[in-house]
């Protein structure tokens, strides 16, 4: 009980829709009443006492309307366990907990592989369960490559990155699973391999191990058949070692021309095209744009399923280049490379980072070859893709990183205006992300608003150590500063000149 009056807190708008209900059954009370109390009835007495009454009767409506709409979104603010830290307090016990919530939102394929599918990851499983995350499988040259082998085990590095990603405590999940058992093997290595001697082949035990984990959503190996990621130059060298392929092509100073895997027929993993069938939305990116992005492409079925997918195919534009990859790429390059080696029907809209990265953390990319990628949109636009200007640049661990909330609500924003343009706004699935949307966007103006007043605090008290500073300086050194200057400069060039000659005449 004591759960619903946090509902009647300020921010929660709810005290103006029981204003308007109250004032509408005063309004009701006071037509019917003067009805009755009436002894005689003329005509504009009459009107008046009905537009009263019904003016009442709206308002009621209305109120009730808008109020039970908004006790839906407090309950699913409040039996939401993945909340934004500012709601953390919210005790969900007070209120039925929904766990069904998730599972009716969107769903969502997310393929790629490394930092940029786990930025995905991270942002997306605040709005729905139905995640799943198609990654690729190699180690190219892990140094635990042949025990691996030895025991059967798949290498499956980005999957447990996406598995931390999808957990809701991130730093136990990545210490349990980098937990150190035996020479040479980890927990990640001795889980698997019991998960795949209960399960059996196939992609089945990663989804098992995702269920085990209690993790949103499910993750699935791109392919299951032995492949490398290869790589053909401008100058014709061919390279047949994902981790190879950025040096070499520094080394040969020459582009990379295609990539390509080996061998060319591999196989989807189970379950993998019904996943990319029956989503809401194909997120491809961010990441390494030839040995994480576009190998997945590659994989036959892939590009061709994507393509006849009625879901909404959005890129995520990456923010810096990659030596030895995408040197000198626009956002343009970018696109253009998925479009050869995929299909122009992959990508319906490109999302784009406008913000500004500080220059100093710029100039330390620079230094290793990187640079921000230019947004050259009026090629992109000469392309036939939508693009969406989005400022989710951040820093992270002194790297420049996509902030995971912000590109999750900017693919949310997509989803709600393809709903709003088939008319479901008032599609559950709607108004549960369009609630969560609005409280994202009402923490990010309020720390926008902390961000800008320290901002102008900092300002404000250079200025004021500037304007101390600058009293400091007598009148004398203001006006004679520069011949002051000039003078010792005089003395130590006399200075200078009387040790030479002092040198000399010792010699």
């Amino acid at each position: 009980m004591l759960g619903i009056f946090k509902w009647f807190k300020s921010g929660t708008r709810m005290k103006r829709w029981m204003f308007v209900i109250i004032i509408g059954i005063i309004l009701l009370c006071f037509g019917i009443a003067t009805i009755i109390d009436m002894k005689e009835l003329s005509i504009l007495n009459l009107i008046l006492t009905i537009a009263i009454s019904i003016m009442g009767f709206i308002m009621v409506i209305v109120g009730i309307i808008y109020s039970q709409k908004r006790v839906l979104e407090l309950l699913i603010e409040d039996t939401d366990d993945r909340i934004t830290d500012n709601k953390k307090d919210v005790n969900v016990n007070s209120l039925i907990f929904n766990k069904t919530v998730y599972k009716e939102g969107p769903k969502i394929v997310v393929i790629g592989g490394g930092t940029g599918l786990n930025t995905v990851l991270k942002g997306m499983k605040d709005y729905t369960n139905n995640l799943t995350a198609i990654v690729e499988m190699s180690d190219y040259g892990d140094k635990k490559k042949e025990l691996k082998e030895s025991k059967s085990i798949l290498p499956i590095k980005d999957v447990k990155d996406s598995i931390i990603a999808l957990s809701s405590n991130k730093e136990e999940m990545k210490k349990l699973l980098d937990l150190h058992v035996q020479s040479g093997m980890d927990f990640t290595d001795l889980f698997v391999s019991a998960m795949q001697e209960i399960n059996g082949e196939g992609s089945k035990f990663i989804e098992n191990i995702s269920k085990v984990l209690n993790i949103s959503g499910r993750i699935l190996p791109v392919t299951l058949d032995n492949m490398n990621i290869c790589a053909e130059l401008e100058d014709g060298t061919l390279i047949e070692d994902k981790n190879k392929i950025g040096e070499t092509s520094i080394d040969k100073i020459s582009r990379i021309n295609r990539v390509f895997v080996a061998p060319s027929n591999a196989r989807p993993a189970q379950g993998v095209l019904e996943a990319i069938t029956d989503a809401d939305a194909i997120i491809i990116g961010p990441g390494n744009l030839f040995t994480d992005v576009i190998p997945n492409l590659l994989i036959k079925n892939i590009s061709r399923t994507i393509e006849e997918s009625k879901a909404i195919k959005i890129y995520i534009g990456n923010i810096m280049t990659k030596p030895g990859e995408t040197d000198d790429f626009a956002l343009s390059d970018h696109i253009k490379a998925i479009f050869e080696h995929a299909n122009h029907k992959v990508i319906d809209y490109c999302i784009y980072d406008t913000g500004e990265v500080v220059p100093e953390f710029v100039r330390r990319y620079n230094k290793d070859g990187a640079d921000l990628v230019e947004q050259d949109i009026s090629v992109c636009r000469e392309l036939g893709i939508k693009l969406v200007p989005k400022n989710f640049s951040c820093i992270e661990n002194e790297a420049i990183r996509h902030d995971p909330i912000s590109v999750a609500d900017s693919i949310i924003e997509l989803i709600c205006e393809d709903l709003k343009f088939k008319d479901m706004q008032n599609n559950p699935k709607y108004v549960r992300m369009n609630s969560k949307l609005k409280a994202h966007n009402e923490v990010r103006k309020e720390k926008e608003k902390i961000k800008n007043k320290a901002k102008k605090q900092e300002n404000k008290a250079n200025k004021k150590a500037r304007r101390l500073d600058d009293r400091k300086k007598s009148k004398f050194s203001s006006k004679y500063n520069e011949r002051i200057k000039s003078i010792k400069t005089s003395e130590e060039i006399r200075e200078e000149n009387r040790r030479m000659f002092e040198e000399d005449e010792e010699d």
